[in-house]
């Protein structure tokens, strides 16, 4: 990322973090985000590893696990050590440079989390709303264009959204208010109130069209699908229960990473006041969360993965058993 700041004497930025909370209790904060961070990067990784290596689940439903699991590390990555220093160590100094960066990847990952997502929810569309249209239309080949073309693009359209931030003069307080670096957040350092309202709404316009817009899309897929399962699958009891277990797993994440965030944006716009201590706690609920229980509701609620992982502990217990030695 290439950083050009004009007109500017900020060189680092003091993150303040939960700015209502006594200093006594920053070593628990440390331990619960420290133990947070390993079950993302645990999480992530064991499915990563676990469908690469099970040939069963080579299919498109499970790449977009994948590439769902990989944002998700990611993400973990880009916040959780410098939130970790930032408690554990009272390491509350980071860089210019390292906080737009930050920034970068958490914006870009934020949006690109809301297109998988919403490729689930096609995923699950397609396949129960037109079956036969599922094998032509959802193949391993074409996930893997629309995952990687996601990836591409957001990444290259952040660059942009990044500028208008970039260009913003810093000569006041470097103080954010926030566990990592937001566009938000910094953008409220800048000097000009024309410059800033400008870089706000550049950032507000970016987010309806990354999070508000896949939203809909979703609504309305899993909606349809509720539809269908309900009218035309009535009569078998049998396929209306498959087709909605089917979504279970993805609707609860989706309900997970979007609730809290549209119950921060929608009580901002009311103008709805609640402690910041508070709304920070909400924005780390919905940004770090979902990345920690995502792979254990893969685990738990997706039958192949299940079934799969089943028989491969049952494979390793017969193993470690006829390799003991007999007394």
């Amino acid at each position: 990322l290439l950083l050009r700041v004009s007109n500017t004497t900020v060189t680092e930025f003091i993150i303040l973090g939960f700015p209502g909370l006594n200093p006594k209790y920053d070593g628990l904060v440390a331990a619960v985000l420290f133990v947070l961070y390993l079950i993302i990067i645990g999480g992530n990784l064991l499915i990563l590893v676990f469908v690469c290596c099970e040939r069963s689940l080579h299919k498109p439903t499970y790449l977009i696990f994948c590439h769902l699991a990989m944002n998700d590390l990611l993400f973990g990555t880009v916040t959780l050590p410098k939130m970790i220093s930032r408690y554990w160590l009272d390491d509350r100094i980071i860089p210019f440079s390292a906080c737009f960066t930050q920034m970068y990847f958490v914006h870009s990952l934020g949006a690109i989390h809301s297109i998988i997502l919403l490729i689930m929810a096609l995923d699950r569309f397609i396949a129960i709303c037109v079956p036969l249209r599922y094998p032509a239309l959802i193949t391993t080949k074409n996930i893997s264009i629309v995952c990687l073309l996601s990836w591409a693009l957001t990444f290259l359209s952040m660059s942009g959204v990044m500028t208008h931030a970039l260009n913003l003069s810093y000569c006041a307080s470097n103080v954010i208010i926030q566990c990592y670096c937001d566009f938000i957040s910094i953008s409220s350092l800048g000097c000009g109130k024309e410059e800033v309202k400008f870089a706000k709404s550049v950032a507000v316009g970016y987010a309806m069209f990354s999070l508000l817009l896949p939203l809909a899309f979703i609504i309305f897929s899993y909606f349809s699908i509720i539809i269908v399962a309900v009218l035309k699958l009535a009569r078998t009891r049998e396929g209306r229960y498959k087709a909605l277990s089917t979504c279970t797993p993805q609707i609860f994440i989706t309900c997970l990473y979007y609730l809290p965030r549209c119950f921060v944006y929608v009580s901002s716009y009311v103008g709805f006041s609640f402690g910041i201590d508070f709304q920070i706690s909400l924005v780390l609920l919905y940004s770090l969360c979902p990345a920690a229980v995502n792979p254990i509701i893969y685990c738990l609620k997706t039958k192949d993965i299940k079934e799969n992982m089943t028989k491969r502990l049952k494979k390793t217990r017969i193993g470690v058993r006829v390799e003991r030695p007999s007394k």
